[in-house]
């Protein structure tokens, strides 16, 4: 177990700072909880148009501003609708982001088939029972022990930094295949490779950095296979158009990894500390799966219907639609406002409340996926 995950390092909480973080990748940074506003939203109509942020009357962010017409899709069934169909509602939209666009080629941006293939090769790592038996019993159990240890006895603690921070970001690069000392310079380079707030040079030097971090990994794990994800990306077969395979580029390998432990190390850290605060906001829930470690998995699924970490996905029309009626014309983006969507009354009752003893419905936490 690398003394990373456990040191009493300040770069943790410089690099998990909330708002230093959603500063850095691109989102306006506000203080407060939309989901009410964007509810009202939903309620008038569900769609608008106009970009999410001006119709809840956000400070403008000139930098992340997009130049494109925008229109909000807020109810369950059209944002369902949306991500279901990816042809008209295309992920090509991410190619207009500085951030998305330094991370190489990588899935989050491609659609139809290209998309299915690239995702083929990656995705039975991330799936059950391959989570259950071999990223839990690999990195997630002895991490979390370590953690806990760590934090037996104290009258305090700070869950964001640590425990929440520290854990999805040492799985994930330890799982990668890198090692676990390297965890945090390497989402450090990672973050600033992708800040639009960066200066240039800053960029392009963590840039590198990055990649010669995970060149080396690449070259050890071709020369001496291991257990991690970077062995199975280099043993994996890439499907064709045609029907052939063939595996995969260094370059392929690396937007991967990029993606990967930028996501992975993000998304999980914050989805783990709202489902915290859900429990222990209403300490029943809590102590319902203490006791009966079964309702775990449906606490963490209602906390992602009742708050996920990224409410909005952007979209780019391809070409010219109506949508309940409003007319949205083709290179528009569309904010495909999930967090409005996971509180729809048409589809859930009282779903302002958490409460993972609702019935199981499907959600739009992870879009259709």
């Amino acid at each position: 177990m690398s003394e990373t995950l456990t040191a009493d390092d300040p770069r943790y909480r410089a690099i998990f700072d909330v708002a230093n973080e959603a500063a850095n990748s691109g989102r306006r940074v506000v203080f407060g909880d939309l989901t009410p506003a964007m509810s009202v939203l939903r309620d008038q109509a569900p769609v608008h148009k106009g970009a999410l942020g001006d119709l809840l009357g956000l400070p403008h962010d000139p930098v992340h501003a997009s130049k494109r017409q925008s229109y909000s899709l807020l109810s369950y069934a059209v944002c369902e609708s949306a991500f279901r169909d990816n042809e008209l509602f295309s992920s090509k939209i991410y190619e207009d982001s500085v951030g998305v666009t330094s991370l190489g080629k990588v899935i989050l941006k491609m659609v139809g088939d290209e998309h299915r293939r690239y995702r083929n090769v990656v995705q039975p790592m991330f799936l059950r029972p391959k989570v259950m038996n071999w990223w839990k019993s690999n990195w997630i159990d002895s991490g979390v022990n370590a953690l806990l240890d760590r934090l037996e006895g104290r009258d305090r603690v700070d869950l964001n930094i640590d425990l929440c921070a520290r854990l999805p970001m040492h799985v994930v690069t330890t799982g990668i295949g890198m090692d676990g000392s390297d965890s945090l310079t390497f989402r450090e380079h990672l973050l600033r490779g992708a800040s639009a707030h960066e200066p240039m040079e800053k960029r392009i030097e963590s840039q590198r950095e990055v990649a010669r971090m995970l060149r080396e990994l690449i070259a050890a794990r071709r020369a001496v296979p291991g257990d991690d994800v970077v062995t199975g990306l280099i043993q994996n077969d890439l499907r064709l158009e045609d029907g052939s395979s063939r595996k995969l580029t260094d370059e392929e390998i690396f937007s991967y990894c990029r993606l990967i432990m930028l996501a992975g190390g993000g998304t999980t850290w914050r989805q783990l500390g709202i489902t915290l605060y859900a429990l222990l906001t209403d300490y029943r829930y809590w102590e319902a799966c203490r006791d009966d470690r079964s309702l775990i998995e449906a606490a963490i699924n209602e906390s992602l219907r009742w708050c996920p970490t990224d409410p909005t996905f952007p979209r780019l029309v391809t070409r010219d639609t109506e949508v309940e009626g409003v007319a949205i014309p083709a290179g528009c983006r569309v904010d495909v406002c999930l967090g409005a969507a996971n509180r729809d009354p048409s589809r859930w009752e009282n779903p302002d409340s958490f409460d993972p003893f609702r019935p199981a419905q499907t959600h739009l936490g992870f879009s259709t996926g």
